[in-house]
């Protein structure tokens, strides 16, 4: 079995540690016997949804976010198509607030890609917290850290969990990042999913069940990886 990974722009979307996403991607493939390709796109760089499994779009500053979302409405249809046809993505930070109808800011309106229902607008303070969720439908808690100055809301979607330590989404409502069909949006990065090893597995499962129509992934040791997340939940719970 391969997977093929798209990584989308991290020469500009590469504020919080995505390669590390990536790698922890590649080496929970490779433990598996699985064969995991990752192709990053520039942005002069065609993209065809069509040849992959796993779509990664990081953070970046607000310019960065800018130029990256002009180039995205170019390929807009085949991305919406990609994600309606469950196509896996994980989109962090600024990446996952170019997924909504748009972003307002201090200098103006940043048009969204409206893949998913939810909008962003400028705010202050920035929220900056080491963030504890939980989600009932992972093996347990989801760690990570936050910093983002923009307060997104997701309507009546999914959150991607509820908020035990932390600000979340927009500090009011106790939801973090959003889940739709296999897209993960979140504002957690440091980077994710090496602090969550069964957030990537969430991911790996979902491709391979599409490409495949397997969920099944070889068991791993993952005591240190577990022991390292518990610790972290327990200590930013108390914070």
């Amino acid at each position: 079995m391969k997977l093929i990974i798209g990584h989308l722009y991290p020469d500009l979307l590469n504020l919080y540690g995505d390669r590390g996403n990536i790698q922890c991607m590649r080496k929970r493939c490779e433990w598996r016997g699985i064969e995991a390709e990752v192709r990053e796109f520039q942005l002069t760089d065609p993209v065809d949804f069509s040849e992959l499994d796993i779509v990664l779009l990081g953070g970046g500053s607000d310019r960065e976010q800018m130029i990256v979302c002009r180039k995205l409405q170019e390929i807009r249809e085949d991305f919406r198509a990609y994600v309606e046809d469950y196509g896996s993505v994980l989109a962090v930070c600024g990446g996952y607030q170019l997924l909504g109808h748009y972003y307002d800011t201090e200098d103006g309106r940043m048009e969204g890609l409206s893949l998913v229902d939810l909008y962003t607008r400028q705010g202050s303070p920035r929220l900056i917290s080491n963030v504890v969720i939980e989600n009932e439908g992972f093996d347990g808690p989801v760690v990570g850290f936050e910093n983002h100055g923009g307060r997104t809301y997701i309507g009546e979607n999914r959150p991607f969990g509820t908020v035990v330590s932390g600000y979340g989404n927009n500090g009011e409502d106790g939801k973090e990042g959003v889940l739709y069909k296999h897209v993960v949006g979140t504002y957690l990065h440091g980077p994710l999913l090496p602090k969550n090893p069964h957030v990537c597995d969430y991911l790996l499962a979902n491709a391979l069940d599409r490409k495949y129509g397997t969920r099944d992934l070889a068991p791993l040791d993952d005591r240190q990886e577990w022991e390292a997340n518990r610790y972290a939940a327990e200590r930013f719970a108390k914070s």
